[in-house]
């Protein structure tokens, strides 16, 4: 907690500044926590050499991406994810597409788990890596992903009525039977 809350206090709001303040102290295995100004987050793994793994948005053709470039100029903190489905993608913490005025931060402990060992957290990234999934805002999102590969069990925070670090047994079940089934 008191990196993170370090890392808040010594940021600016130029995104490019805080990437790089917090690629001085990130280690694999992290939790990256995107705060958007509307309060919500985006979350994923820092994966090292400055690469994040997240829920971005799946491969499309040009059409695709045309609507989904006029959705994002009317719902820009929400327009990838209002199109069809998702990939898990290693991407450069600097290339992670983030409204004006997100923080990114490193948020470890803000679920009530101990972190899985390195070994473990690496397997389970290796094989979710570039898979394509639905995006559901409640039962299989971002924070799910991010948390499954920390702890080995789904955890979203910030789903309103839904009790605090209380694991998502439904999301933990999808990302472990592609676990399990890819190291059968």
């Amino acid at each position: 907690m008191k990196q993170s809350c370090l890392l808040r206090q010594n940021m600016g709001t130029d995104y490019e500044q805080q990437v790089s303040e917090l690629l001085n102290i990130v280690r694999f295995g992290d939790l990256i926590e995107f705060s958007y100004p509307i309060g919500y987050s985006h979350w994923g793994v820092y994966d090292g050499d400055g690469y994040v793994v997240h829920f971005a948005v799946a491969d499309e053709g040009e059409l695709k991406k045309m609507i989904r470039s006029s959705l994002q100029t009317v719902f820009p903190v929400c327009g990838d994810l209002l199109l069809g489905e998702t990939r898990i993608r290693r991407q450069l913490l600097s290339d992670v597409n983030v409204p004006r005025g997100a923080k990114v931060n490193i948020s470890n402990n803000r679920h009530a788990r101990r972190p899985s060992p390195e070994d473990d957290m690496r397997s389970r990234l290796q094989v979710l890596l570039d898979k394509e999934l639905p995006y559901r805002l409640f039962t299989l999102n971002c924070e799910h992903f991010a948390t499954f590969i920390r702890f080995g069990e789904a955890v979203c925070n910030q789903i309103p009525g839904k009790a605090k670090n209380t694991e998502c047994e439904a999301a933990t079940k999808v990302f472990s039977d592609i676990v399990t089934c890819q190291n059968s």
